[in-house]
């Protein structure tokens, strides 16, 4: 990197595109609680799949936008007038499946109120690694962690979150630590 640090190896900079390694350097793997957040992450996990991750990172702001910040209450109020105004939006991916999964994810966790997100997936955390990986191909894409909390997010109602999907957001989130050993992000305790 421009910057003599070593990063995971997914990190690919742009020459003048700073936003992967920002987000790598800020952002992944470091714990994130809350509602509204994991939400958010959620969501964006959901609109990756099958795509790559910089094309989320490049339209979050606008993903942001359209969505009301995120906010579950809002989201959960969208009707079909929102479906449509979603989907001419050239800003966001314009995936019919992933929006109206968001829209119904939104529901069910503002339709349970006894349902505090933060600590159902937080409760799917693995036990800390003693050690980090050495290199990005040890890095699971699913896990038995990841598997049940796609089965319980599916049980409740929640869609588009299969067991890889559910990792990506452990990563995302700090539920997990895959930055590679020599990374020089510190390790999160």
């Amino acid at each position: 990197m421009a910057d003599g640090l070593v990063r995971c190896g997914w990190v690919v900079e742009t020459p003048g595109d700073s936003l992967y390694r920002d987000y790598h350097d800020e952002e992944w793997g470091r714990p994130l609680h809350g509602r509204d957040e994991l939400f958010e992450r959620l969501a964006l996990e959901a609109f990756q799949s099958g795509l790559s991750w910089i094309t989320i990172l490049r339209k979050r702001e606008a993903f942001r936008e359209a969505f009301d910040g995120f906010d579950p209450d809002k989201v959960a109020a969208y009707g079909v007038a929102d479906v449509e105004r979603l989907l001419s939006d050239a800003a966001i991916v314009r995936n019919r499946a992933k929006i109206e999964a968001t829209i119904s994810n939104a529901r069910v966790l503002v339709n349970s109120p006894d349902l505090d997100l933060d600590s159902l997936l937080w409760s799917f955390s693995p036990p800390r690694r003693t050690r980090r990986l050495t290199s990005i191909a040890e890095v699971p894409a699913v896990t038995p962690e990841s598997t049940a909390m796609a089965k319980e997010l599916k049980r409740r109602g929640f869609k588009f979150v299969g067991p890889t999907t559910a990792y990506a957001l452990m990563q995302a989130t700090g539920m997990v630590d895959d930055h590679v050993a020599d990374c020089w992000v510190p390790a999160q305790v």
